[in-house]
């Protein structure tokens, strides 16, 4: 019997590439989002889930245990980006983005952990962010909602020891995707005083996203997480650089490593 798994966010990007790099592995694989469309080759079993209502992921997980009698692997991925000084971000939509990231892998989490308590078995895969381990201007409300989902998948894992239940984080670098066409921008406001410094990191955001890693490349270390028996804390998946900035912040005074951001960022 395939191993059953549900990949929030699966209808572009990094989570339509994990799915169907997994069905072509043999999985029966469950993909989401708020509007599933067929996919043409049949391969991947589209489901209706907003991440942001607690009914639609009741019944989303409802549905696949009534199919499959089990969910072995969840791969939370659903999430937004954001940008903007976070002086001029609304409140509004830095509460939809902490909705998206945060409190809605959370709502996936507490959906699915009776299932997995009750087999005794069972993966959870946190898709968070390498910006997550760092403050990043303009970026701030995002770097927060991916670490907090980090910190948290931390405490989790101690919590579900006991039932046999593996949990863990995997962090993507910059990767060519659709993710700059859907972020909420806090627009340039002619007035601002952040206008020039915020246009000039926003066009070298998306620069870096067009010219990131493929997408295939994420979906082949989650299967290697997916295969492993005793998974780590975190996994990293980026350029070089951007995983060595991780381990620089953890040596580095933090003034040092604010001026190398800033250096980065040309600020």
């Amino acid at each position: 019997m395939s191993k059953v798994v549900l990949i929030t966010g699966a209808s572009s990007g990094i989570g339509k590439a994990i799915a169907h790099y997994l069905a072509d592995k043999g999985y029966t694989v469950y993909g989401t989002s708020r509007n599933p469309k067929a996919t043409t080759d049949g391969k991947v079993r589209m489901v209706s889930l907003d991440v942001t209502d607690h009914d639609s992921i009741t019944n989303a997980i409802q549905t696949i245990l009534k199919e499959q009698d089990r969910i072995d692997y969840v791969i939370n991925n659903a999430g937004m980006g954001i940008t903007g000084p976070l002086e001029e971000t609304p409140d509004n939509e830095v509460r939809r983005v902490f909705e998206t990231n945060y409190f809605g892998a959370l709502e996936v989490i507490k959906a699915v952990l009776p299932s997995m308590r009750a087999q005794r078995s069972g993966m959870i895969i946190n898709v968070t962010s390498i910006a997550g381990y760092m403050g990043l201007p303009y970026r701030g409300i995002y770097s927060a909602t991916k670490g907090a989902l980090g910190i948290t998948t931390e405490a989790y894992r101690m919590e579900l020891k006991e039932f046999n239940v593996k949990m863990t984080t995997v962090a993507p670098g910059d990767f060519a995707t659709n993710i700059a066409a859907g972020r909420y921008h806090a627009p340039i406001l002619d007035d601002s005083p952040y206008k020039e410094n915020y246009g000039n990191t926003l066009r070298l955001m998306d620069e870096h996203v067009d010219a990131g890693m493929d997408t295939e490349v994420m979906a082949k270390v989650v299967h290697r997480i997916m295969l492993s028996k005793n998974p780590k804390v975190h996994y990293r998946v980026g350029f070089f650089m951007q995983k060595f900035s991780i381990a620089l912040k953890r040596i580095l005074p933090d003034t040092w490593y604010e001026k190398l951001l800033l250096n980065h960022y040309k600020l």
